[in-house]
């Protein structure tokens, strides 16, 4: 793991809220405005922004914590901002907070966590289930 990064560090991200974005479930779309489950996925995005950095080609990131506090609609076509900062390093686990912007308002923030840790590890711990 490559140790290139600090608490304070920010990567950003940027989502159209695309139809797929939505919130819907297998009995239909519920209302056209970025759903908290996408708001999470890309989220994680952001966070794992610094991961892909960081790991080396035997490694690989693995999320262990995921927060959302979904606090405003951003309608499909709309433009969200993520923000990530590292909050926390601690070995081979990186922390983020995180804040989701649709013009000036608030939509959403929440911690994320990810672990660098060998490919070989992971396969066997898949593996084993």
């Amino acid at each position: 793991m490559r140790a290139i990064f600090q608490p304070g560090d920010v990567k950003q991200f940027t989502r159209h809220v695309r139809a797929e974005d939505c919130a819907a479930f297998d009995s239909g779309q519920v209302h056209p405005v970025y759903a908290t489950f996408a708001l999470g996925r890309d989220a994680e995005w952001c966070c794992r922004l610094f991961v892909l950095e960081m790991k080396t080609e035997e490694e690989e990131g693995i999320g262990t914590k995921l927060t959302v506090e979904h606090l405003s609609p951003a309608l499909q076509g709309s433009v969200v901002l993520f923000t990530a900062t590292i909050t926390a390093l601690q070995g081979n686990e990186i922390t983020c907070s995180y804040e989701a912007h649709c013009d000036n308002r608030l939509v959403a923030r929440g911690v994320q966590v990810q672990k660098i840790l060998p490919k070989a590890k992971l396969e066997r711990r898949f593996a084993s289930l």
